[in-house]
């Protein structure tokens, strides 16, 4: 997963899953502006795996998490990133099963999809309980995240999950001990908000029953 070469950074080519804009603005009497992104609504999945009592999670590689980790002189545009002394890993990241809302199906349909493509598991689309919607990334994007939480077995993985097309994704499974220690430790927790608020939501929910 961490085979990492050739690190570049170049300025924002035509992308389909993000448009910057600037949104110009009256506030209070002064004039202001904001930079925004726009981007896709995603849902996220808190799976739990009643058979062996584990919490079923992601691992991948995030080029953001990556560079963010990486002072501004040494990552200027055009400039070939020293894979030694910025190591890859460093960029790899602990998520809940996650998905961007791209497709004409239901939320509930999407997030299913997500558990079968990332993590191997088929759940049927009435196992998966709403939790609720929230914003992400309210500075520059505020995009809709709906998160989910399902239950499975052994006998329902179908496959070792992985995603689709490119996508290098690692299953991973935690414990509740694990996932409650990798959550309170005092390093960077190298998750996004999303993965702490479904942990914290399913260790008070949850975890005793």
């Amino acid at each position: 997963m961490d085979n990492i070469s050739n690190v570049v950074v170049k300025p924002l080519e035509k992308s389909i899953y993000m448009k910057p804009y600037t949104m110009h603005f009256t506030q209070n009497g002064t004039a202001r502006t904001w930079d925004l992104l726009a981007v896709h609504d995603s849902v996220a999945i808190i799976i739990f795996n009643i058979t062996r009592n584990v919490l079923v999670l992601v691992k991948q590689f995030r080029p953001a998490v990556y560079i963010g980790l990486i002072p501004l002189e040494d990552r200027q545009l055009g400039q070939q990133i020293d894979l030694k002394k910025y190591p890859p890993e460093n960029g790899i990241t602990i998520e809940l099963c996650a998905g961007i809302v791209d497709k004409n199906l239901s939320l509930a349909e999407i997030a299913r999809e997500e558990v079968l493509e990332e993590c191997g598991y088929n759940v049927q689309v009435n196992s998966l309980n709403l939790i609720g919607s929230y914003r992400s990334g309210v500075g520059t994007q505020a995009s809709l995240q709906t998160a989910f939480y399902c239950e499975v077995t052994d006998d329902m993985k179908v496959s070792s999950g992985g995603g689709v097309e490119d996508e290098i994704i690692e299953v991973v499974e935690y414990t509740i001990d694990e996932i409650k220690k990798y959550v309170t430790q005092k390093d960077v927790i190298n998750s996004p908000p999303s993965f702490l608020f479904g942990i914290y939501w399913f260790l008070l929910n949850k975890a005793e029953h």
